[in-house]
């Protein structure tokens, strides 16, 4: 975008009811306009790394390099065949982004080989014995145990209610973000940890009560279920929420022309995650087992 475009469009300010408020401050970093910004900057990075790298000659097929770039506002992939081409796409995104008065961070910045993965958006994408699996990063999942311990930390005086209502916010908004890949087995160990710290909020609030009292008080029992931490509310286990995977967009399909197709595509997303509900829901029911009956057998 031209420059002088770019800042009368921040100087704009906003209209609301018919009133104009002008705009008095800058933008946060992190701010709801932050991508928008970021698309304005860094748009033809793209084109202008894949135009770049001329159709090289192969015996007697000439083939464009594998050179592939993902962009989601600021944060960026590239992907490429060989570390020489991951190379010179890499120059030519610094190049892109200097112009612009920018570069790119050292830290985040690396070249690495598929089988050893990578992170991007949340997730950690990885060839495992050739097969590319995408996972919950690391650094995601410690985030999101980080704020489930703060919550039950400043939690020790609130009712078990209250602490299931603020628990549930979080884990519903991570799991729905991180249902599309392959979390699973990551959702059981996730549930496992929240166990026992919320093991250890009970036993700090009746230190003189035995392990089957604490556990009748705040756990209770629905079907083969025996540990459903509930009062009058229950807490979501992360793996209660069923993996469905996610139905790619056809991108020539415009939202303004072609609103059936969208609409039965939503239709079609709803009744997929509503019958992977219910077969989670059923196979939980049928179960029931947990590793968390260990706990009243400790020493």
């Amino acid at each position: 975008m031209d420059k002088r475009t770019l800042k009368a469009f921040l100087k704009a300010g906003y209209v609301y009811e018919g009133e104009l408020y002008p705009t008095e401050q800058g933008t946060p970093q992190g701010g709801i306009i932050s991508p928008i910004l970021a698309n304005h900057t860094l748009n033809g990075m793209e084109d202008r790394i894949t135009n770049a790298f001329r159709r090289e000659s192969t015996g007697t097929k000439r083939e464009r390099p594998k050179i592939h770039v993902i962009r989601y506002a600021d944060d960026i992939v590239i992907t490429a065949k060989s570390k020489e081409y991951a190379e010179q796409a890499k120059a030519i995104a610094e190049k892109h982004v200097s112009e612009r008065g920018l570069k790119l961070s050292e830290e985040k910045t690396v070249i690495t080989n598929i089988a050893d993965g990578f992170d991007f958006l949340g997730w950690n994408f990885r060839k495992y014995k050739g097969q590319m699996l995408i996972k919950p990063s690391k650094k995601s999942q410690e985030k999101v145990m980080e704020k489930i311990r703060q919550v039950i930390h400043e939690g020790r005086a609130i009712t078990q209610d209250e602490l299931i209502h603020r628990l549930n916010r979080i884990i519903s908004g991570w799991t729905n973000y991180h249902q599309p890949v392959v979390a699973k087995r990551i959702f059981s160990s996730l549930d496992n940890k929240i166990f026992w710290l919320l093991w250890k909020w009970a036993r700090r609030r009746h230190p003189n009560k035995n392990r089957h009292w604490i556990k009748d008080r705040y756990w209770k029992t629905e079907g083969r279920n025996n540990w459903v931490f509930k009062d009058t509310v229950k807490l979501r286990r992360m793996a209660e929420t069923p993996i469905v995977r996610h139905t790619p967009l056809k991108l020539e399909r415009n939202p303004y022309l072609d609103k059936d197709y969208f609409m039965r595509r939503k239709i079609h997303l709803k009744l997929n995650k509503a019958e992977a509900w219910m077969k989670t829901k059923l196979t939980t029911t049928e179960t029931g087992k947990h590793s968390e009956d260990a706990c009243l057998h400790e020493a």
